[in-house]
C-alpha cells in the first residue's frame, strides 16, 4: 500500500538540506512505493498548508544546491506568532497532517526542531526527523547535516587570517559560530592552526590567555590567531550564569520564575559584546594591536561539502527504510559510523557538548594551543 509521507526543514538552514529532501525523495519514490508532500517553511507552511508535491522533477538538480528549498522558519508549533499573539498551532497542523492523509511526518532541523517535532508526536502524529546543524549539538549522534561544510569554511577563514595577522603583527581574534557548544570552534581552530581556542565547555582567563599570547611574542612570534565560540565564557562570567541560572531553578513563585529569566536573558544580551571585549582586553594586557573578525551567517552558506551530501544522502533512505517498517517517534542517528533509530524522547531538551576530556581537547592541548585555563 502507498505511503504519505510529509517533510519540513525547520530552524536555521544549513548546507545538505537539499541532499536530505533528495535523498528521502528518490527513495520513497523509488523502492519505498511513498508520495512525499513538502511543506514550506517549516512548522508555519505545516499550519497554513502550503505544500507542493515532492516528485523526481522537484528533486532533480538540486544536490549540490545550499538552503533547502522548502524554506525555513524558527516558528514553534506551541508559540507561534498570530496576530501580534503567541498561539499554539498545533492542532491546525494535526488538521493539515489528516487533510493530506499522511502516514508519517518526516523534521529535518536541530535541537529545536526535534523539539517541536516530539510536541507533534504527543498530539498523536507520527514523526521521524533527521538531524541537521552547524553546531553539532544534536543529542545522540555523531555528527549532523551542515557541520562538515561549516568547519571547511570556518577553517578556511582562519586560514586566510594567518597572512594578515602576520604581515601586522597582530592578534586576530575570529568569532565561530557554535551557540553554547564548542565543536565548530574547536575543530577549526585545531584544523586552522590558532594558537588560542575558546569554547563553552571550558570557561577561560583572560590574563592566562594574555600571558600565552606574550609567551609567543618573547619566542619571536609577532601574531597570534584566537578562535572564539560565540557561547565561550570568561570564568567570572560562567560563574555569573551558573548562579542565575540556579536562581531559576529554586524560584518557587510564578513571579520570582519571571524575575530570574529576566536576569539570564540580559545576562545573555549582554554576552553577544563579549568576543569585542575580549579582543580589547587582550589589546591592554598585551600592548599588542588586536582585531575582531566575526564570521557570522558565511559559516551558514555555500554548496555542502561532499561529506555533508553523502551525509544528507545516506541518512535519507534510513528515514525511508524505518517509515516502511512503520517505525515512528524516532530520530535517526549516526553512532559509531552507523545509522540507526533513536527515540526522539531521549534527543529533546538534551545537547550534545565538547567533552572535556575528548580527544580533539587533548590534541590541542598536546601542540601547544591555549584553551584558557592553564
Amino acid at each position: 500500500m502507498t505511503k504519505y509521507v510529509g517533510v519540513l526543514t525547520a530552524g536555521g538552514d544549513t548546507p545538505g538540506l537539499n541532499a536530505a529532501l533528495r535523498g528521502l525523495g528518490k527513495s520513497a519514490e523509488g523502492p519505498f512505493d511513498m508520495r512525499l508532500v513538502g511543506f514550506y517553511d517549516g512548522f508555519r507552511g505545516l499550519m497554513q498548508d502550503r505544500s507542493v508535491s515532492l516528485d523526481g522533477a522537484a528533486l532533480s538538480g538540486i544536490l549540490t544546491t545550499g538552503g533547502t528549498i522548502l524554506g525555513t522558519s524558527r516558528d514553534k508549533p506551541n508559540r507561534m506568532p498570530i496576530g501580534g499573539e503567541f498561539m499554539d498551532m498545533r492542532d491546525a497542523m494535526v488538521d493539515t497532517y489528516h487533510r493530506h492523509h499522511l502516514d508519517v511526518l518526516v523534521c529535518i532541523g536541530g535541537g529545536g526542531t526535534q523539539k517541536n517535532a516530539y510536541q507533534l508526536l504527543e498530539k498523536g502524529l507520527n514523526i521521524v526527523t533527521m538531524p541537521k546543524s552547524i553546531d553539532n549539538d544534536v543529542a545522540c549522534t555523531d555528527t549532523t547535516i551542515g557541520f562538515d561544510t561549516a568547519l571547511g569554511i570556518a577553517t578556511d577563514a582562519v586560514d586566510r587570517l594567518h597572512s594578515t595577522a602576520h604581515s601586522h603583527h597582530r592578534i586576530i581574534v575570529v568569532e565561530l559560530m557554535g551557540h553554547n557548544t564548542g565543536w565548530l570552534a574547536l575543530g577549526a581552530g585545531i584544523s586552522g592552526g590558532a594558537d588560542v581556542i575558546l569554547i563553552p565547555e571550558i570557561p577561560y582567563d583572560t590574563e592566562i590567555v594574555a600571558d600565552a599570547i606574550l609567551r609567543r611574542s618573547r619566542g619571536g612570534k609577532r601574531f597570534s590567531i584566537v578562535a572564539v565560540s560565540e557561547g565561550a565564557m570568561s570564568r567570572d562570567d560562567a560563574e555569573i550564569f551558573a548562579g542565575l541560572q540556579k536562581a531559576k531553578e529554586k524560584a518557587d513563585e510564578k513571579e520570582k520564575k519571571k524575575e530570574a529569566k529576566a536576569k539570564i536573558l540580559e545576562f545573555q544580551a549582554h554576552q553577544t559584546s563579549n568576543t569585542l571585549r575580549l579582543a580589547q582586553q587582550l589589546e591592554t594586557l598585551t600592548g599588542l594591536e588586536s582585531r575582531l573578525t566575526i564570521l557570522g551567517y558565511v559559516q551558514r552558506g555555500g554548496t555542502p561539502s561532499a561529506k555533508d551530501r553523502l551525509l544528507a544522502t545516506s541518512l535519507g533512505p534510513a528515514a525511508a527504510a524505518l517509515i516502511s517498517k512503520e517505525k515512528d517517534g524516532v530520530m535517526v542517528a549516526v553512532q559509531d559510523g552507523k545509522m540507526g533509530p533513536v527515540p526522539l524522547d531521549q534527543v529533546v531538551n538534551n545537547r550534545r557538548t565538547v567533552p572535556v576530556d575528548h580527544e580533539w581537547v587533548e590534541t590541542a592541548r598536546r601542540v601547544g594551543t591555549c584553551l584558557g585555563d592553564g
